[in-house]
């Protein structure tokens, strides 16, 4: 008889999204026993941060063993400096935005240490998820890595952030919706199978987002629950073992975009504008995907970044062979011609993207 075990998830021991955590960082960890670390930071970030963090760990008998600002994400960089840490160090702290928290996290992984992620933009849940973003021959890639032993983000560096980071948190939220709904498609069509309590997860994380009251995107609610909504989604996706429940088509778009475009946007944005593509074209959820772009100004902000319809033409084909083991709508042959007829009609998205003579029929 073959036994069943429980799986084993791990989720974060620290997390703390409060105003003014930089500042009791020492404490936070202090309290997890954690006395000696690296800290990496972004680049040109240790004069905006850098003596609130220090104060912080030195008041609370925390030694930086080695600390750097990061302008690299480059493979073999990174495996260089994660081995030239110090074997002392008991976490790896990245403070800074996707690179850095990426970096970090794969270092942590590689010296099987605590990495403690520090966001200072909430511009995707990379900050909880357990996979990393390098660059390997010029270009990115997904590695594995670990979930972050710890959390700690402070919503008053967040509200300072250029808002256009803020916008690509919210494509990337709102993501889950679609992607969700891609996963339910592929166990239908007979391939893999969907883990329940993952789905649950990921879609209590984005409802309670796009359902949460606001007046305008700085409001410290809003970004508390967008910070909080992130943080499960990259649970969810600890839970599945996989990143299934929070990226699908959607995803695979960006991508390919990321791979093929000569000007890849940021990926949330890239997200966010593939989730309102694919929604219509699942017919799942569209009216809601596009009030929250619409109401939070990500559709306005869209528009300001002369993008070129022919990306996102060719980046429908390419989706597919992205993650050829899947089989989300754009696997379709028939999804595909769809969500290339909503991309050249649909009249948002004709307000989106720059149309040239030569578009791709």
């Amino acid at each position: 008889m073959k036994r069943i075990t429980n799986t084993t998830v791990s989720i974060p021991s620290i997390l703390k999204i409060e105003s003014g955590a930089l500042c009791t960082i020492g404490r936070i960890l202090k309290e997890s026993g954690l006395t000696e670390v690296v800290i990496l930071f972004g680049n040109g970030l240790v004069k905006l941060f850098g003596d609130a963090v220090f104060n912080s760990l030195a008041e609370n008998g925390i030694e930086v063993l080695t600390f750097t600002e990061l302008d690299t994400v480059e493979l073999e960089d990174i495996t260089r400096l994660a081995f030239s840490m110090p074997n002392t160090m008991q976490a790896v702290i990245g403070i800074g935005g996707g690179k850095v928290i990426d970096a970090a996290k794969y270092c942590g992984f590689l010296r099987n240490t605590a990495f403690i992620s520090v966001p200072t933009s909430p511009s995707s849940d990379g900050f909880a998820s357990a996979g990393a973003s390098l660059i390997i021959d010029g270009r990115r890639h997904s590695l594995p890595a670990r979930m972050a032993y710890g959390i700690i983000i402070d919503t008053d560096v967040i509200k300072s952030a250029p808002r256009k980071f803020l916008y690509s948190g919210i494509g990337d939220m709102v993501s889950k919706i679609t992607a969700l709904y891609d996963w339910i498609f592929e166990e239908k069509k007979g391939y893999g199978r969907v883990n329940d309590c993952a789905v649950m997860v990921a879609k209590k994380a984005v409802n309670s987002f796009v359902r949460a009251p606001y007046e305008t995107i700085e409001d410290d609610n809003f970004i508390k629950e967008l910070l909080n909504s992130l943080a499960l989604s990259g649970i969810a996706n600890e839970i599945a073992g996989s990143s299934l429940p929070t990226s699908g088509s959607e995803h695979l778009i960006s991508h390919a975009l990321d791979k093929y475009s000569a000007n890849p946007q940021l990926h949330g944005i890239q997200v966010g504008i593939a989730t309102y593509l694919m929604s219509i074209v699942q017919e799942h959820r569209f009216n809601r995907v596009r009030t929250i772009l619409a109401d939070t100004g990500f559709f306005d902000y869209a528009q300001t970044l002369g993008l070129d319809i022919n990306d996102y033409l060719s980046a429908i084909d390419y989706a597919p062979t992205i993650k050829p083991y899947r089989h989300t709508y754009l696997h379709d042959e028939k999804y595909r011609q769809i969500a290339k007829n909503v991309l050249k009609n649909d009249d948002i998205l004709k307000k989106i993207f720059h149309v040239t003579s030569d578009m791709k029929e």
